[in-house]
Parts: C-alpha cells; sequence; structure tokens
C-alpha cells in the first residue's frame, strides 16, 4: 500500500511538472510571438526589443533562470550567435529527458522561450528520439511558423521585390507568345494576362503581329526593335571578305551545247571516266559535277548539263554559277537550237565562253562552217579577229585535250579567281535527289569557305547537320574549300536544284530561317491558289465555251532538275482543248499515298528512273492504277502526247461524191415523191449524205432513201446514168433542184 501511494504521489507531482511547463511554454511562445511581429514589422521596435525583453526575463520562475547560459542570445544578435545560443539550452534541456527518476530538476527545459526567441528552429521540422519521447503534438511547428522563422534568420530579403531586368526585345513581324515571353524573361502567363484584359484569348503557341507584341513589351517596361521578318536571312550570304584573307581558287567551268553533240564524252575523255554508258539513251538527263587535274597541275571543276530541249532550267543553273563556259558544238552538225540558248545563258550570266568544236575526225566535219554560223549569234572566234577562244578537240581520238585545258587555265589566269578558305561555307545546290539509302542527297558546289562535317547547313526551306561528305569520285572526305563540288548528306529534306547553301552557327538561326522561308512559299501558293479561285467564273465560262480537258498525273522522279525539266516539257504540250495537269510531283519512289491521289482525281502514275514501293504497287494493281515508268524524257513526253492527243475531239472531214441533176418528179403510192435524175459529175452512192440545192441554197440536209437504176435497187450509179432518187422524211422536191452527194468521215486528231 505504502509503494502504491508512493507511486501515485509520484505520478501526481509529475502531472503537475508537466502541466507547469506546458503554461511556462505557452507563455514563452506568445510572448516570443509577439515580439517577432514587432520585430518583422518595424526595424527601430527591432532596436528596443533587448529593453523590453528585460521583464520577461524578471518575471520567469526562480527555478528556470539559472538554467539560462551566460552567453544566450538577445533577439538582436546576429544569426550566428543566435545559433550558438540555441544549441546550449538545447543540450540542457535533453539532459533531464535521459533521466529517469521524477526530480525536481524537470522543469529545467523552461528556456525554450529564448530559442525561440532568437529563432533557429530547423531541428523542429526533424524527427529524432529526443522529440519523439520529449514533444507531443503540442509541440510540433506548422509549416508556415517554420518559413516564417527562416524569414526571420535571412532577413528582409525574401520579401523584397526582385529588381527588374529592362531588356531591348527585338520583334520581328509575327511572333509567338512563348517566344515573346523568352526574349523579355518574362512568364508566358503574363503576357497571356495581358492579353486577355485587351479582350484577346491566345494560347502559349499562338502568334500575334508585332504592333501587339510591342505594345505587350512596352507595358512590361522594355524598350523594343522592331525588324523586318526577313532580316532573319541578314548575313548568311555575300559577306565581303578581306583581300589578304583571298587566296587562288580552281576555275567552275560548265560544259553546254546541243543534244548528242559530245559534251559528256568530251568530259569523259579529260576525266578518263565513261558517264555516257551510264545514261539511259546516251543523253545526259541530270546535272553532273566532276574535279580533275590538269596536265599543269592545276585543279578545274566540271559542270556538265544536259542539252535536250527539255532541261532549260538545269542549264540556266549550270551558268549562273560558272566562271567560264565551253561550248561544245559538233563540227558535222553546226549550230543548233539549244547551241544558241546555251550562247544566251553564257551572256545573261556574263561569263567568258570558249568554243570547243568537237567530232573533227569524222570525214564530213566542217570547222569552218561553225566559226561562220556563230557569227550569225554575236560569237567571234579569234581565227575571225574576234576575243572567243576557240579549239578543235575530237573526245573520241582525245585530240588536242590538253590545249583546251591549258585554254581554261589561261581563261582564269585572267579571271583571278579568289576566294577566302578559312570562312563558313557558301554554295550552290546543283542538283539534289532522295536516295532510300541515304536521305535526301544535294550535290553542292562550294563557292566560298570551307564545308566540314558536322556543320549546320540552311539551303532553301531544309536544314540540316552535315552527316557525310562524298567526292565525286565517290570516297568520303572530311571538308571540302572553294569551288570543290560534293555530295551532302544529313538534310532533313530535298532542297531544290538551285537553292544557296550557307553554314549558320547554330540550329536555332537554321529554325528560323528555314521557318521563314517555308511560311513564304506557303504564302506564294496560297496567293496563287487565291488568284485561280478569284478567276474560278472565269475559268467555269472558257471551260464551257472552249471545253478544255485535263489530263491529271502524278510524277515521281529521281533527282529535282529531271522533275522540274518534265514538268515544264508537259506544259508545253497543252492546246486549248487539252492540257496536262501535274497533281503533284516530287523526288523519290512512288508511295501509297501517291497511289490513293492518283484514285482519287483519276490520274496516271509516271515514276522517271524511279520505282514504286511494294505497298504502293499492290495498291495500284488493287485499284487498277496505271504506272509507267521511264528512263528517257522524250519517251515519257512523245507517250504523255498520245495520250493527250485521245483526248481531243475527233473532227469530221467531207468527201464530195458527186451531184444530180432533178429532170422530173414521179408521186408513187406508199413511197412518195421519187426524184427523177441525171448524174452529172462523179458518182451518187446509196446511204450517202445529200443536200438539195435550190438556186443555189441549201434548202435540205439529209440522207438518200432509195437509189434506182430503171427497176432495180443499186449502190451507186456513176455520172452521165439516169436514176430514181428519193430522200429519208423529205418530200419537196422540184425539177430543175441539184443534189450534191457527199461522205462525212470523222478523224482523229493528234496534238
Amino acid at each position: 500500500e505504502a509503494a502504491e501511494r508512493a507511486e501515485r504521489e509520484a505520478a501526481e507531482a509529475r502531472k503537475r511538472e508537466e502541466d507547469e511547463r506546458r503554461r511556462v511554454e505557452d507563455e514563452a511562445k506568445r510572448k516570443a510571438e509577439q515580439e517577432a511581429k514587432k520585430r518583422f514589422g518595424d526595424d527601430e521596435s527591432a532596436k528596443a526589443t533587448p529593453a523590453a525583453a528585460a521583464p520577461a526575463q524578471q518575471a520567469r520562475p526562480a527555478q528556470v533562470r539559472p538554467a539560462r547560459p551566460a552567453g544566450a542570445a538577445t533577439p538582436g544578435a546576429t544569426p550566428v550567435n543566435a545559433r550558438t545560443a540555441v544549441q546550449e539550452p538545447d543540450e540542457e534541456e535533453r539532459r533531464p529527458v535521459r533521466r529517469s527518476g521524477p526530480g525536481p530538476a524537470r522543469p529545467a527545459p523552461a528556456p525554450k522561450p529564448a530559442s525561440t526567441k532568437a529563432g533557429p528552429q530547423k531541428n523542429r521540422g526533424r524527427l529524432t528520439v529526443v522529440t519523439a519521447l520529449d514533444a507531443g503534438e503540442v509541440r510540433e511547428r506548422s509549416v508556415a511558423s517554420f518559413r516564417r522563422r527562416v524569414q526571420r534568420l535571412k532577413g528582409h530579403a525574401a520579401n523584397e521585390p526582385k529588381e527588374k531586368l529592362v531588356r531591348e526585345v527585338t520583334i520581328p513581324e509575327v511572333i509567338t507568345i512563348q517566344e515573346l515571353a523568352n526574349r523579355m524573361s518574362e512568364r508566358a502567363v503574363d503576357v497571356i494576362k495581358l492579353l486577355m484584359k485587351q479582350g484577346q484569348m491566345a494560347k502559349i503557341t499562338d502568334t500575334i503581329d508585332a504592333d501587339t507584341a510591342q505594345l505587350i513589351a512596352e507595358e512590361l517596361g522594355h524598350t523594343v526593335k522592331r525588324v523586318s521578318e526577313a532580316d532573319v536571312e541578314e548575313g548568311l550570304f555575300d559577306v565581303a571578305d578581306a583581300s589578304e584573307d583571298l587566296i587562288q581558287r580552281p576555275p567552275v567551268v560548265t560544259i553546254m551545247g546541243h543534244v548528242d553533240h559530245g559534251k559528256t564524252s568530251l568530259l569523259d575523255a579529260i576525266r578518263h571516266a565513261n558517264v555516257v554508258a551510264g545514261e539511259a539513251g546516251g543523253i545526259t538527263q541530270h546535272i553532273g559535277a566532276y574535279q580533275v587535274t590538269a596536265p599543269s597541275g592545276a585543279k578545274i571543276t566540271f559542270i556538265d548539263t544536259p542539252g535536250h530541249a527539255a532541261f532549260t532550267a538545269m542549264r540556266a543553273r549550270g551558268a549562273k554559277v560558272t566562271d567560264v563556259v565551253v561550248l561544245v558544238v559538233a563540227a558535222d552538225d553546226g549550230v543548233m537550237p539549244q547551241t544558241v540558248e546555251a550562247i544566251q545563258h553564257a551572256k545573261a550570266a556574263k561569263v567568258p565562253l570558249i568554243v570547243a568544236i568537237n567530232k573533227i575526225d569524222k570525214p564530213d566535219a566542217k570547222p569552218e562552217r561553225v566559226r561562220t554560223e556563230l557569227l550569225q549569234h554575236e560569237v567571234q572566234v579569234e581565227t575571225f579577229g574576234g576575243e572567243t577562244l576557240e579549239v578543235e578537240v575530237s573526245a573520241k581520238q582525245k585530240t588536242n585535250l590538253d590545249k583546251l585545258l591549258d585554254i581554261i587555265g589561261l581563261q582564269s589566269e585572267i579571271l583571278e579567281l579568289k576566294a577566302n578558305p578559312h570562312r563558313p561555307a557558301e554554295g550552290t545546290v546543283i542538283e539534289a535527289k532522295l536516295d532510300r539509302g541515304r536521305g535526301p542527297v544535294a550535290t553542292v558546289l562550294v563557292q566560298r569557305g570551307t564545308l566540314k562535317v558536322g556543320d549546320i547547313v540552311v539551303a532553301g526551306a531544309e536544314w540540316g547537320r552535315v552527316r557525310a561528305l562524298v567526292s565525286d569520285t565517290g570516297k568520303p572526305i572530311d571538308t571540302a574549300g572553294p569551288s570543290v563540288p560534293v555530295e551532302v548528306l544529313g538534310f532533313n529534306g530535298t532542297p531544290e536544284a538551285g537553292d544557296r547553301l550557307a553554314v549558320v552557327e547554330n540550329e536555332s538561326r537554321a529554325r528560323e530561317v528555314t521557318d521563314y522561308r517555308a511560311r513564304q512559299k506557303r504564302e506564294k501558293q496560297a496567293a496563287r491558289a487565291s488568284g485561280m479561285r478569284g478567276s474560278l467564273e472565269q475559268m467555269m465560262s472558257q471551260l464551257k465555251t472552249s471545253g478544255q480537258k485535263e489530263f491529271p498525273l502524278v510524277i515521281k522522279g529521281d533527282v529535282q532538275g529531271s522533275i522540274e525539266a518534265i514538268v515544264g516539257a508537259l506544259e508545253k504540250l497543252g492546246t486549248s482543248e487539252v492540257a496536262a495537269r501535274v497533281l503533284l510531283s516530287g523526288v523519290g519512289g512512288i508511295t501509297e499515298s501517291d497511289v490513293t491521289l492518283a484514285e482519287a482525281s483519276n490520274a496516271a502514275i509516271i515514276g522517271f528512273n524511279v520505282r514504286a514501293h511494294k505497298e504502293a504497287r499492290e495498291a495500284a494493281e488493287r485499284l487498277g492504277i496505271e504506272i509507267r515508268y521511264y528512263n528517257i524524257i522524250y519517251d515519257l513526253v512523245d507517250d504523255v502526247k498520245k495520250a493527250m492527243s485521245g483526248l481531243l475531239a475527233p473532227t469530221t472531214r467531207e468527201t464530195m461524191l458527186g451531184n444530180a441533176l432533178i429532170q422530173q418528179v414521179f408521186n408513187i403510192t406508199k413511197v412518195g415523191k421519187v426524184a427523177g435524175c441525171r448524174v452529172t459529175d462523179g458518182v451518187v452512192q446509196r446511204g450517202a449524205n445529200v443536200r438539195l440545192i435550190r438556186d443555189n441554197v441549201v434548202i435540205h440536209e439529209g440522207k438518200l432513201g432509195q437509189l434506182k437504176h430503171l427497176k432495180d435497187d443499186v449502190r451507186e450509179v456513176t455520172s452521165g446514168h439516169e436514176c430514181g432518187m428519193s430522200f429519208e422524211n423529205y418530200q419537196d422536191i422540184r425539177v430543175g433542184d441539184v443534189i450534191e452527194c457527199y461522205r462525212l468521215e470523222t478523224v482523229q486528231r493528234s496534238l
């Protein structure tokens, strides 16, 4: 019983102590919060805090005061002192907890108010053995309270607004909200809020015009610099080089001339290669670029162009990128239409001309005739006292090839061709194709700088990182300097032949340029489409009057230049009655989507040097779509011409048979009127078409119903004989009328 009594008393004593401790703690907490409010709201009150704190310390119970260490921090102390001040009471408070006896020293933890005043409550958030055993839920701090204490420790800096950065914002004609926010270093949400205030609902990806963007930027306190959208292309091309950086570069020579005059054969003889054998039908249908070393050791870049009439654009492109044009004219053939065209291209590009009179080994070769014919087109060769250099060559016998190369070298020395190789590359896309294994491949002639593997390049509306460079001999290379032709792999799409290529510093710049160009392209197409829509009524009225028929086609080719040539050639075939309409033209194999398009528009599919994919082939067989493959442009154009001729309405041709004069008219029962006639000219046939002419006026056209000679039905009656005739569904015949007999023939027309 005594033991139970002692235990009960001890328990009661512990309870009283705990209640007293809690009361003291609550009081201290309340006072600490009051002091914190004063200190946080006013710096002057913070200075006065030590004085205010003194009575509070005197008011504490006597047993609590000894526990406070001598070096405890006052509320005005620095955070470091405060931290050390906190640690000591913590030590004091932890010791009594570990003791098991119910001694009178339990209230020792009372100094906590001082620690709360100083503010370091970092340990309160952690769950340790001490905090778990010593304190229940009452001792835990809220997250907000913890944040306030951290702020008190750090001072007022956390609450102070950050200094606003005023930027100069570059605004193009059109900009997305996201991009505008990035350029201003503002949140996109704030930009959208401003737009909503103006009554405009927008998403982060929406575009806004320059005026709206300027209003927003100025409202947010930034300065604005307006630029034209076309400014994105500034600095891409034609940046001047310092004269001390320029060094000698190889000349770029384009070989031009009429078809079958031996351009490729001449180049093969110079290169000791055989390109002609690989060309379908022996005619060049692609533009090719090669580099050769002359006997003098100098390098020369040759560009071979097709001579066929369809490849006008290709020849023009070849003349634009060149330094010298070699005009190949066959000695036995003389000056031909494409020769004249090549001369015009060279003059338009303002490049010097060298005439190579080829095929002089042929027995009927007449070089003098070529020189004379060239005079008609204002090309005066040196032999005739002019300035144009000329040389007689034979590609077959390899005659005078060294002389031709020497003349080219001489001409390039006069031109003083120089370029800076130590700069980002610039060049021109000569040809582009889609290779199934390698992706988009562009044949590029580097004109300035050095193109390296890994460079980010832009060509037209396409960009990419150079994955590989392939030389004209098919070998991979790491760099390509000025006047070097290379195949560039790594574009994200097939660029167009004739596009200018430039190296840019980063991907964002490349995207910016290509996005602008793609947008321009789309706008042009849209404008063209709207123009067509605008004249829809005119078009319909024209169709009613002329009845023009269309021959829809889907064309896929191996390279951009060939497609350009095919589309151009087919456009020239059109007449007022029938025209070819190219629904789609592109580089690469025939795909399933091409077949679907052809099926929807009832078009034929043409593949030029490409084949259909397996799925496309199966779809075409299933849908009954015809796919025609060609490798020679002549055949393609001829076949399309024949197919279009089939759409032409046939014409009727009238063939005169003979005339007859009515001498007497008989009325016969059940038959009606029958004319007794004499055939005066030619022959009259049963079933033929007839005209009844009275006083030189045609009063009836119809068919001959019956033709009799005496009492017999006959097929025809010749001149000088008499016969009886009756007309189908016509009775008004008189003596003296003339019957004209003729036959109508239907004739199929062709383009």
